[in-house]
């Protein structure tokens, strides 16, 4: 099948952070306080750190954030983004006071001239830039363009600012082009793979809606790209909690088999075979999992039909019985304990991994 297409884009370092080139898929997501709010942004950024997220991003909206976005960047953990939308001297002063990457729309800059002085800035800094195209964003020229499809105008209006980010010596680039639509985010992100196989792709379905709808749409949508190669580094773009966008971003990698960071739950959906209360275990077991940063396969199952045998590869689970479990590892049946003591019995084992 030859190289998968991550493998074959340049790397870019955003910070510390190595995004494509083979990379391992980064999980970031984009702070929902205000850039002026430095303590605040700070605790923030604290907290999606031990959930794993790996790059952050904040709005510049205007003059007044550039100091204290300088501020965040020097305190951070994280290699922080610059988001930047309509004035270029904002990127320019987000270059200058410690951006670890700049995001910018070149359609929306402003013009050439002022494309060239934030390419500029970014080279004199020594940071990458983010070409970020949306589908309600999309330059004149191309909006109106008839006998294209919306991926076909994505996937060309990107083109055509890679074409002139590289024609002025700026290679150090990594690009995305999202729509709210799955069918169209995936056939967009597959155009680019194909005519930009160099450059790292930053995959997302754009305002994807909330916890439930957004979860499904960023989970079929990249679940399709991460499967094909395709994705370097991802966001999950919730009208939510930014912890569900990190958490949610790293189910995802663990369910495409990229990426192991926390436990994975299996656990069966119940039949007139289970004679404990597994869907209040499962959900007790799913809340206090959350709280372990192991990569282990954890099943609930809720009985012998679907206990050791077919969760045989987990590294420790429970089979239900008739008012009890038996608690197992690879298959093998360690103890059998009442229903009460199931939970507890299950934790017990997994302290000891």
């Amino acid at each position: 099948m030859g190289e998968l297409p991550r493998n074959l884009t340049h790397r870019v370092m955003v910070g510390s952070v190595p995004v494509g080139g083979g990379a391992p898929v980064s999980v970031q997501t984009m702070l929902s306080t205000p850039t002026s709010d430095v303590e605040l942004a700070l605790s923030e950024i604290a907290r999606v750190v031990d959930l794993g997220c790996e790059i952050v991003r904040l709005a510049i909206p205007s003059e007044a954030e550039l100091e204290p976005f300088g501020r965040i960047c020097e305190a951070s953990p994280l290699p922080v983004v610059a988001d930047i939308h309509f004035d270029y001297k904002l990127a320019i002063g987000a270059a200058k006071r410690g951006a670890s990457k700049l995001r910018i729309n070149p359609g929306n800059i402003g013009g050439t001239d002022r494309v060239d002085a934030v390419l500029d800035a970014a080279g004199e800094a020594g940071i990458p830039i983010r070409i970020g195209v949306n589908g309600g964003s999309l330059e004149q020229r191309l909006r109106d363009a008839e006998g294209m499809s919306l991926p076909e105008k994505l996937a060309a209006s990107v083109e055509g600012f890679v074409e002139h980010f590289e024609s002025r010596g700026f290679g150090d680039i990594v690009v995305s082009a999202k729509a709210h639509d799955v069918p169209t985010t995936v056939e967009t992100y597959r155009m680019l793979s194909k005519r930009l196989p160099g450059v790292p792709l930053h995959i997302g379905v754009t305002e994807a809606g909330t916890l439930r709808q957004g979860t499904v749409k960023a989970s079929v949508g990249l679940g399709i790209l991460l499967a094909e190669g395709i994705g370097d580094t991802l966001r999950v773009s919730l009208t939510g909690s930014i912890d569900d966008e990190v958490l949610v971003g790293w189910e995802i990698l663990q369910a495409c088999g990229l990426r192991r960071r926390t436990p994975e739950l299996v656990s069966c959906p119940t039949c007139g075979r289970t004679q404990i209360d597994l869907i209040p275990i499962a959900e007790e077991v799913a809340a206090r999992l959350a709280r372990i940063s192991k990569p282990i396969k954890v099943a609930v199952m809720g009985c012998v039909v679907n206990g050791p045998g077919e969760a045989a590869d987990a590294d420790i689970g429970i089979a239900g019985g008739k008012g009890e479990g038996l608690i197992f590892a690879h298959g093998e049946v360690l103890r059998k304990v009442p229903e009460p003591e199931i939970v507890e019995a299950l934790f017990d084992e997994i302290g000891k991994l």
